[in-house]
């Protein structure tokens, strides 16, 4: 009963959060209604001959409370944009053909995703083949007849025990769940569909798909073709322990007419988006050597032979990961992107290993916290095609050539023109435990008035292997525009400042993360403008991890808001999705050879210090840090006597637990509203 009294509180506090706004009407601030007006451009394609870019147009549609996707195109030279492809499905996933007539992409809709090419010239779409599953990782044949994609194969496996026959018109509960695969859900998935993903190949003109790979093993793309398109290359572990070595793979070809396999890497680690050289003689590829002795490890891009011959890296001198390798139109460099303090920029790394930065600034990683994120897409000359977003805005299409950026897109100008957005400014940061320096940054309420003191939130990412940027976040918008000043940071741990300062809280986390997350709120309270005794702290996954480590460290923090957190590394590297990577490689030993290892790093173990009254929150389908592990904090909290509450999101997922505009606002205002409680 106390608990349902608590939540209802919860509830009805952002309740009237959310709907206050709606009765107000147009605000000169970011609001929780706001969130239904974001757009953000994805998944920039360029056309070959790079006079024009599609491009994936995410939107929020307030009366269905999902996003929806529509393919636009943008002209490289004019800047003018067309619908290309708007219905009721949502459309994504837009390849062009190496002509540049025609456009591949996925269509998903209430019955399923199925596979269409768009004719440019007639404006006319049709669908390629009838598919049994959701396709996956589109590539086009260099000469552009042929479509080869991933897709689910079904396989139900043999039954435990024969089935009892049903008598016709029976009314029997579902039959049971047999599971014996290592790895049997997802978060966002949940339960997976009995399977293995398998590449298939069809007509571009349309016809029944072919199925070219198979066994119990699933292949991954990306996907390319080889020069001649009469193979295509891809990544998969075929090694007969795979589902319990979830950080190797290899590159494969296989041959589209025959099926034969070409092994073409042979190492201990994880290799994968292989691209093929446009003259057919290299395979790029990205990956790295696992000592399986480390939490993190930098990807590296190698290169080889078509023949899987003379491997070699060309960003070893790099001190950063690098992803989605694409072919410059010579064949003698290739483009990255890489994440650098925080920051995603783009790079050309020749044969010789030269890397030349080109730009920076590219942004997309989510909408509700500022991640570090961005894809982008190559011309034969020598155009990119890029999302770009700042701290003011979410990720918009940008056009690189000839040295120069313009952005080509606007799609929040209506929603934000005239709106006072917070200021989000770098912050200076030495840790108070071996003084290395911490990127952070600091966000003001709109209307800042430097004569007054404010509220203070710490607000700290996931992962733990990460990054935050000064990118665009909803959360951090709504806690500014209620008055707080917004404090987040990279604190050791954290990707994009090199391999060792990541696996500083190798198989140490939580550790002296927490001393430079307390150092980033005493360079905050420094400048002379927040009130230190309203201090606040929130973060999800590991960031909830560490609010509950913190919470059980020190009494600064005047409430907290701990979200789909980690509070005990017993249950949740038994419980995650993940469990048979987690285990391995966080910690090296498994918790019943270790017990003692794994109670000191969990924020349980720190409970009974805990005065500070805490709000948990969690989705209902979290697969990643389920919620049996908010549960048990929420109880030891209500045990201790604690002022808690419980916030549990329906239907959400780890990662989707802001996926729906009304829910991302009720959660931030949820928090929002425990905050003032305690002010």
């Amino acid at each position: 009963m106390r608990l349902a009294a608590m939540a209802a509180v919860v509830v009805l506090a952002t309740a009237g959060a959310v709907s206050a706004q709606v009765a107000e009407g147009p605000s000169r601030t970011f609001g929780a209604r706001d969130l239904f007006g974001l757009q953000m451009a994805t998944d920039p394609q360029v056309r070959p001959d790079g006079g024009a870019v599609a491009y994936v147009r995410a939107s929020n549609d307030i009366m269905s409370d999902r996003a929806r996707r529509s393919i636009w195109l943008v002209d490289s030279a004019t800047g003018a944009q067309t619908p290309l492809v708007v219905d009721d499905a949502s459309n994504l996933a837009p390849r062009w053909s190496p002509d540049g007539s025609r456009l591949a992409y996925v269509a998903a809709g209430p019955n399923g995703a199925e596979l269409y090419v768009r004719w440019i010239a007639s404006g006319r779409s049709a669908k390629v083949a009838s598919l049994e599953q959701a396709p996956n990782d589109i590539a086009w044949s260099p000469d552009g007849k042929t479509l080869a994609f991933t897709m689910l194969t079904l396989d139900e496996g043999k039954p435990l025990a024969p089935s009892i026959r049903k008598p016709e018109g029976a009314k029997w509960a579902e039959p049971l769940k047999v599971i014996d695969r290592v790895t049997y859900r997802a978060d966002g998935e949940g339960f997976l569909k009995p399977g293995y993903r398998h590449l298939f190949v069809v007509s571009a003109d349309g016809g029944q798909p072919r199925q070219i790979t198979f066994g119990k093993f699933d292949d991954a793309g990306p996907i390319d073709f080889s020069h001649d398109g009469k193979a295509v290359v891809f990544s998969t572990n075929r090694a007969e322990n795979w589902e319990r070595d979830p950080q190797e793979a290899e590159i494969y070809a296989v041959d589209v007419a025959s099926g034969a396999l070409s092994r073409l890497t042979n190492r201990v680690g994880p290799d994968g988006a292989p691209v093929v050289s446009p003259d057919g003689s290299k395979i790029a590829y990205v990956g790295y050597d696992d000592a399986r002795k480390r939490g993190y490890e930098n990807l590296r891009l190698y290169v080889m032979d078509r023949d899987g011959r003379n491997g070699r890296v060309l960003t070893g001198g790099l001190d950063r990961s690098v992803s989605a390798p694409q072919w410059a139109a010579d064949g003698k460099s290739l483009y990255v992107s890489y994440e650098d303090l925080g920051v995603t920029k783009m790079a050309r790394v020749g044969l010789d290993g030269k890397v030349e930065t080109l730009f920076s600034g590219l942004g997309g990683g989510g909408l509700d916290r500022p991640y570090t994120g961005g894809s982008f897409s190559v011309g034969r000359n020598g155009v990119i095609a890029f999302t770009d977003a700042d701290t003011a805005r979410p990720s918009d299409l940008a056009i690189w050539k000839g040295g120069k950026v313009q952005r080509a897109t606007q799609l929040n100008a209506d929603l934000l023109t005239g709106k006072t957005l917070a200021k989000v400014e770098p912050l200076p940061v030495t840790s108070s435990y071996d003084k290395k320096p911490i990127g952070a940054w600091i966000a003001y309420p709109p209307n800042f008035d430097p004569s007054k003191k404010y509220p203070l939130i710490l607000e700290i990412h996931g992962g733990p292997f990460s990054a935050y940027g000064p990118s665009f976040a909803t959360d951090v918008q709504l806690y500014a525009a209620a008055g707080y000043i917004v404090v987040y940071s990279n604190p050791r741990g954290s990707t994009s400042y090199g391999e060792a300062f990541a696996n500083e809280i190798d198989r140490n986390y939580p550790s002296h993360d927490y001393d430079d997350l307390m150092s980033v709120v005493d360079a905050a309270i420094a400048k002379g403008v927040v009130d230190d005794k309203r201090l606040y702290v929130t973060g999800g996954s590991g960031g909830g991890a560490l609010t509950a480590w913190i919470v059980g460290k020190t009494d600064r923090f005047r409430a907290a808001a701990t979200q789909k957190p980690v509070i005990n590394w017993t249950s949740e590297v038994l419980t995650t999705d993940g469990y048979n990577f987690m285990a391995a490689y966080w910690f090296g030993k498994m918790p019943w050879e270790d017990p003692q290892g794994y109670w000191a790093r969990s924020p349980l173990s720190l409970v009974g210090n805990v005065k500070t009254p805490t709000l948990v929150v969690v989705g209902e389908q979290d697969d990643r840090t389920p919620p049996s592990e908010a549960d048990q904090y929420f109880a030891a909290l209500q045990l201790r006597g604690v002022p808690t509450a419980l916030v549990r999101v329906p239907g959400a997922s780890h990662g989707g637990i802001a996926a729906r505009p009304s829910q991302s606002a009720a959660k931030a205002g949820a928090i929002l509203a425990w905050f003032e409680r305690y002010k």
